[in-house]
């Protein structure tokens, strides 16, 4: 199969500001997977997490190392594939690009969606979830009502975990329901608690119709999981605690819920491995995302009939669409009929060559 690669520069529509810091966009890559005269696509989006950092350019060159040894296969090929990526010993991210291409391609040889293939039940897809950031709480009306116009039905998650500490957590809150009092809320403070204010919060959150937390206390923390997990009255998800299907088996006495991210985990393969271990453990599954365009979140979107509760709305912030995928629709992105990942190019003139 010929392969190729280039970047492309994603801008959001509002910076988001979580526990970590603030984003404005981000440099994406777009794999093309060439053979039999049809292209697969797949798309990396780059992330850094305590001490992990699979960064673009380290994407870039892991691709650059691959490019004639994964042209030497078939994109039917995929355990093959998935052996050389393992030998390569090549991050999540890398691998997530790769396996996205090979699962477009295969849907588009056999001019089906992946839903389709897999025999999922589009209608049970749940709404998405859309992100409101850290923020003084004028500015969190002003994201909220923003939302509101142009993703109505969705619900809201709202990232709390502020270094100012859980009386400005709980300020954001106040704004949120004072701009929203029916909307779904969710909230996700990615590491930013300690124990104890973590499960004041969860008390305080429950009191006011939150739904669930994610993410309450930092990653290399799960051992203090138990304390929360048997007080809480909130349902708690691991987001940065969790990678891949190793990661639920350790922590399904902790937690009620897992959130995969095809970038994290390495792509859809792993995802369904990771969705079928999280069920044999009783435990919910979301999806979320980080900075992806429209092609990469279409990749989880096949998958979404099977989640509990899904957070694709990265696509939904950005000022440019190099990618087109399946609207967002009364709150929901339903997996369309289009093959493969159901994803066309967009009109936005900013796909770049990689140097």
């Amino acid at each position: 199969m010929k392969v190729s690669f280039q970047t492309f520069e994603l801008e959001k529509r509002f910076a988001l500001t979580i526990s970590r810091g603030t984003s404005s966009g981000s440099t994406n890559i777009w794999l093309r997977v060439e053979a039999d005269g049809i292209e697969g696509w797949g798309e990396a989006a780059a992330f850094s997490w305590y001490g992990i950092h699979q960064t673009t350019d380290v994407t870039l060159s892991h691709l650059k190392n691959l490019q004639p040894k994964l042209e030497a296969f078939h994109p039917l090929e995929r355990e093959r594939i998935h052996a050389l990526l393992d030998e390569q010993q090549v991050p999540s991210v890398t691998r997530a690009i790769v396996d996205l291409a090979l699962h477009d391609w295969l849907g588009k040889a056999t001019q089906l969606p992946l839903w389709k293939l897999w025999g999922l039940e589009p209608e049970t897809t749940p709404q998405t979830s859309v992100t409101v950031g850290i923020n003084e709480p004028e500015k969190v009306k002003e994201r909220v009502r923003d939302w509101l116009e142009h993703a109505p039905g969705c619900t809201l998650k709202v990232k709390l975990g502020s270094p100012q500490g859980i009386q400005f957590d709980q300020s954001i809150i106040r704004a949120v329901l004072d701009t929203a009092p029916t909307a779904d809320v969710r909230v996700d403070a990615n590491g930013g608690w300690n124990v104890k204010d973590a499960l004041a919060m969860c008390y305080w959150l429950d009191e006011r119709g939150v739904l669930s937390v994610e993410q309450p206390l930092a990653r290399g923390e799960e051992d203090k999981l138990p304390t929360l997990y048997e007080n809480s009255p909130l349902p708690i998800f691991a987001d940065e605690s969790c990678f891949d299907r190793a990661d639920i088996i350790a922590l399904a006495d902790r937690v009620h819920g897992v959130n995969i991210k095809l970038m994290k985990c390495g792509g859809l393969t792993e995802a369904i491995r990771m969705i079928h271990t999280a069920q044999a453990c009783g435990l919910h599954v979301m999806f979320g995302c980080f900075s992806e365009s429209a092609l990469a979140i279409q990749a989880a979107v096949q998958l979404s009939p099977l989640a509990y509760t899904v957070d694709l709305d990265s696509h939904l912030n950005m000022k440019n669409w190099p990618f087109q995928g399946d609207p967002l629709t009364h709150g929901r992105i339903l997996p369309g009929e289009r093959p493969g990942l159901g994803v066309v190019a967009g009109s936005d003139p900013i796909l770049t060559p990689s140097s």
